[in-house]
């Protein structure tokens, strides 16, 4: 009797856990359609429907429909009735668009009820002969504004009172490029929108062209109606005072002017090709070169070298810039930027702990600046022999540089060996990392200040305001003495003198020297010595912004 009893309640207990086929079905394919398994999807299809569409024709028909609902997540809640399964579309454009899907069941062979699909089963109620599609609108696009709230580019016609300063910057709009296409259009930007392509139009393009709007049919029905949104106007990091300062030192030339906070890294300034045309930095490197040597202990700050206008390595001179004899000590070589010293000083301290050093000032590194090119060196074993590592050191070699990267070298130094993290973004978390040490830093900080006041930055200096730096003339030839190949020269002509289309002009500086509120990078494009051409520039950066 009591073995008949529990055989009774295990039967019960069984009876009441039975799952029917068809609901297995129906919760396999909606779980399915959750994660995104179309390969799992497919093989739950009946015979017949396997019949009617490829698997490629199925993904193809949920991949248009996902497009058209700009679709971002699939629920599936708990199957009703067996086959009855409500489901909730998290969608970009439209919010969350909630119905019941009704998956019918057909023969699959061997192994149980497949679902019987067909293409209106891709949204919950469409009906036979339907198809999803969508009208979609824009905004109007939001502003572009300075740090003091002066519109950069406003309107229709993204115009501004600034003029072409503004516009330079701002960047252009345009038809959606080929490679945005797909992300674009999973936003739910209708096609021949106009979106940002270059410059802060570019950079801010989500925020600036909002949430758009529109309707979404099924055939000639409405299933939804969403207003567009405007987007918030952006306030960038952008001071007009500072950045027409920037465009009037550049004064047509070619080149780049970057500005930004030491503190914080937002940009004040960006003109030319401060951030995308990357060049040898020149002896602006040094004071990369510097830290390392210092961190590393390759020197001390007591140290001397010789007085002398070349250093051989490997067999081979590297000459200071004009042929000049300097030396003496680690300040003085510094602030008279010795080739002399630097590039033994960098082929001592080796290319792995140079790149390492460098990486930390943030080379190799992407800038999260629209358009911004990556500053680079060579990665330790890629560089070469001590004459390739030495030449590296003094911003030579295969070392390239934007202003924008060289202008955070100098907040860095200005910040007491914090990196900060560049930002156009007004407000933005900074998120600094520590490049050097505080002492080192320190010291550098000092060096820098030397080259203003008796090295070769002299033309940087300001009334009032006391500025460090440091200049690079980037050598586009060599700075290996070479033996001249024999030709016949014309015994009346002069000898040919040193032409300043051969070198790049570079200064970086900070300012003042206590508590830098700015640091600033020029780079002018076959200019001559930085001393000459671009530490004047960056003065005149220096001066509007603390006029």
């Amino acid at each position: 009797m009591g073995a008949a009893l529990v055989a009774l309640i295990a039967g019960v207990v069984m009876g009441a856990v039975h799952v029917p086929e068809r609901r297995k079905t129906a919760d396999a394919f909606a779980k399915a359609w959750e994660r995104g398994d179309s390969r799992a999807m497919y093989a739950l299809l009946s015979d017949d429907a396997k019949r009617r569409t490829s698997r490629q024709r199925f993904e193809r028909t949920y991949k248009q429909a996902a497009e058209t609902l700009t679709l971002e997540k699939v629920r599936a809640g708990r199957v009703i009735d067996d086959t009855t399964v409500p489901i909730a579309l998290q969608t970009r454009v439209f919010g969350t668009l909630k119905g019941n899907l009704v998956l019918p069941t057909g023969d699959r062979k061997d192994a149980g009820p497949g679902v019987d699909w067909r293409a209106e089963l891709v949204y919950p109620g469409l009906r036979r002969g339907e198809k999803l599609r969508r009208e979609t609108t824009l905004p109007p696009r939001a502003a572009i504004e300075a740090r003091d709230g002066t519109p950069l580019a406003k309107g229709p016609e993204r115009v501004s009172a600034l003029g072409p300063i503004a516009s330079d910057l701002a960047g252009t709009i345009g038809p959606v490029p080929e490679a945005r296409q797909a992300a674009l259009e999973a936003r739910g930007v209708p096609e021949g929108a106009a979106v940002g392509l270059t410059g802060l139009e570019r950079q801010f393009d989500d925020r600036l062209t909002g949430t758009p709007g529109g309707v979404l049919f099924a055939g000639r029905r409405v299933l939804a109606n969403v207003k567009a949104k405007a987007g918030s106007a952006v306030r960038t990091t952008i001071d007009p005072r500072i950045q027409r300062a920037a465009v009037d030192a550049l004064a047509g030339r070619y080149g780049g002017i970057a500005v930004v906070r030491p503190a914080d890294g937002e940009v004040l300034a960006l003109a030319g090709i401060a951030s995308s045309a990357p060049q040898p930095p020149g002896s602006t490197f040094k004071i990369v070169t510097l830290a390392g040597v210092l961190d590393n202990k390759i020197a001390k700050r007591s140290s001397t070298y010789p007085i002398q206008n070349a250093a051989t390595i490997e067999g081979v001179e590297i000459q200071n810039a004009n042929g000049e004899s300097c030396g003496g000590s680690l300040e003085i070589s510094f602030a008279h930027s010795c080739n002399s010293v630097f590039a033994p000083l960098g082929a001592k301290l080796g290319a792995e702990k140079l790149v390492q050093t460098a990486e930390k000032f943030g080379f190799n590194e992407e800038l999260p600046i629209s358009g911004a090119a990556r500053s680079t060196i060579p990665a330790a074993a890629e560089i070469g022999d001590d004459l390739a590592v030495g030449s590296s050191a003094i911003g030579q070699g295969k070392v390239l540089a934007t202003p924008l990267q060289m202008a955070l070298v100098g907040a860095t130094i200005g910040a007491d060996g914090v990196r900060p993290h560049p930002t156009l973004l007004k407000g933005a978390d900074p998120q600094p990392v520590r490049a050097t040490s505080k002492s080192v830093a320190r010291t550098i900080k000092r060096y820098m200040r030397t080259v203003v006041t008796d090295g070769t930055g002299g033309a940087a200096a300001l009334d009032g305001v006391k500025v460090s730096g440091k200049t690079g003339t980037a050598e586009l030839r060599t700075t290996v003495k070479e033996e001249p190949p024999p030709e016949v020269t014309d015994p009346q002509q002069p000898p040919p003198e040193n032409d300043a289309a051969d070198t790049d002009a570079w200064f970086v500086a900070f300012a003042p020297y206590a508590k830098p509120r700015i640091a600033v990078a020029v780079m002018l494009v076959g200019q001559g010595a930085g001393g000459d051409t671009a530490a004047p520039a960056a003065r005149t950066v220096l001066q509007a912004a603390f006029n």
